[in-house]
């Protein structure tokens, strides 16, 4: 009752250190029974508390037998993150949308249908049309050309820097991670194959859109027994499956010479 009564009144004010003065001071031995009606005494112990600012205090409750619980910061430290350059940084908010640009009349008009026109309330789908428009017109080979390697190496540059500043604010997003990098793949093929075929527009291309084009790594893997030896056993196969494609085309061959032979026979006057 003493123990409820101290606790109840404490709780009610908020005051946890008188909470723990006065069931300190009420009940410094625990009271248990012990065979048949005796009682033995057993100090408190393992209660902890919070550290207090004075010294003098803590040696109260040390002799008290309280024991000083240090209070541990969990708190991580802030990292601010670097700023990721936007690719759509450069367009002026005063740009006309994609589908108002060839209207005179859309720049004397009021302020507030202007807003609707330009890209100063625009989306970023709407910006992202139009960064990708420029980047085509910059490698495109004519007016009229929308599938060629060139437009399509742009199409996917302007996609994977859309992802890589995304990802930079979210870098748990494993589906667009995937995503960037299966167009990272992509671009390398097509470059890959205007390199070999076309080396002036490939040159033109990333000078044009700032890419970067880094050959790949050669294939490299550690020399084990069981490497070593599935690919002695692999060869032998492969030696083996020629011989016998060899035999059997010798084969066909001299039952073709026999044919031929026995069709001549026949046809020759007796």
């Amino acid at each position: 009752m003493i123990l409820r009564r101290a606790f109840s009144s404490a709780l009610c004010l908020g005051e946890w250190s008188t909470a723990i003065s006065s069931f300190t001071r009420n009940s410094s031995v625990l009271a248990t029974k012990h065979g048949s009606g005796s009682v033995i005494a057993r100090p408190l112990s393992g209660f902890c508390h919070y550290r207090s600012n004075s010294k003098e205090e803590q040696k109260e409750k040390r002799n008290k037998g309280l024991t000083v619980q240090a209070v541990r910061c969990y708190a991580r430290p802030i990292r601010k993150k670097q700023d990721f350059p936007s690719q759509l940084a450069d367009l002026p908010p005063s740009l006309l949308k994609k589908e108002y640009a060839g209207i005179q009349c859309a720049n004397q008009t009021d302020d507030l249908v202007k807003k609707l026109l330009t890209l100063e309330l625009a989306s970023h789908k709407e910006k992202l049309k139009i960064k990708t428009e420029q980047m085509i017109d910059m490698v495109r080979r004519n007016p009229t050309d929308n599938g060629s390697t060139e437009v399509q190496v742009a199409t996917l540059t302007v996609n994977i820097r859309n992802l890589q500043e995304h990802l930079h604010k979210h870098p748990k997003d494993k589906s667009n991670k995937r995503r960037m990098l299966m167009a990272i793949d992509r671009r390398k093929k097509l470059l890959k194959y205007l390199r070999r075929t076309r080396y002036d527009l490939f040159e033109n291309v990333c000078k044009q859109l700032g890419i970067t084009y880094t050959f790949p790594l050669e294939y490299y893997r550690k020399a084990t027994r069981r490497w070593a030896a599935k690919k002695a056993l692999c060869i032998k196969v492969f030696n083996e499956v020629r011989k016998q494609r060899l035999a059997e085309r010798l084969r066909q061959k001299e039952a073709e010479a026999v044919k031929q032979e026995s069709a001549a026979k026949e046809e020759s006057p007796v």
